[in-house]
């Protein structure tokens, strides 16, 4: 559903469902990355974290670029999703860089 408000918005496909879409995209994504990254954490105080990291993220993005005076929903959508996709690779690599510390000392 998150990626079908991404592609709505980039598209720009005039449709009622796409202000919903997108602003679930929004949320779900960086939410989504911030969970994965607070993986030790009990389940309601990691959900309570990323959906208030999501927040933020969606807050820095939308004030950088207003600030840089770049602003454009799509522009928007893309920073989103540059900034999550990067957070969970950083994550994955963590991990696996711990699974082969991990085998190498066994």
């Amino acid at each position: 559903m998150g990626a079908v408000g991404a592609m709505l918005a980039l598209a720009d496909f005039e449709s009622p469902l796409r202000g919903p879409f997108t602003l679930f995209f929004l949320l779900a994504a960086p939410g989504a990355a911030i969970a994965a990254a607070l993986g030790t954490l009990a389940p309601w105080g990691r959900a309570v974290t990323s959906v208030a990291g999501a927040v933020a993220v969606n807050l820095l993005v939308a004030q950088g670029m207003l600030a840089l005076h770049m602003w454009s929903v799509r522009g928007g959508v893309v920073a989103v999703t540059a900034l999550s996709a990067l957070t969970l690779l950083l994550v994955v690599a963590v991990r696996l860089r711990g699974r082969t510390a991990r085998r190498r000392t066994t």
